[in-house]
C-alpha cells in the first residue's frame, strides 16, 4: 500500500476561473507523483482527495470538451 504524501509543505493553486472574493474555490497542488492532491479553499488544514493523476487528466479533459464557455 502506497502512504500518503506530505502535503504540509507543497505549494497550492487555484484556478484562474475563481473569484477572489473568498468565495467556493478548489485548489490542486503540483509535483506530487501520480497524484493531484486537491482541497477545499475554506479549509485549507481540512482534508485533501488524492486523485490518481490520469483519473485528474480524463476529468479537466471532460471539462474543457463539455462545458461551453461562459457557464
Amino acid at each position: 500500500m502506497r502512504t500518503a504524501p506530505d502535503l504540509s509543505t507543497i505549494a497550492w493553486r487555484r484556478s484562474s476561473y475563481s473569484n477572489n472574493a473568498g468565495g467556493e474555490c478548489v485548489e490542486v497542488a503540483d509535483h506530487i507523483p501520480g497524484l493531484v492532491p486537491v482541497r477545499d479553499s475554506k479549509n485549507p488544514h481540512g482534508p485533501a482527495l488524492l486523485i490518481p493523476e490520469r483519473a485528474w487528466a480524463a476529468f479537466i479533459a471532460g471539462l474543457k470538451g463539455g462545458c461551453p464557455a461562459g457557464r
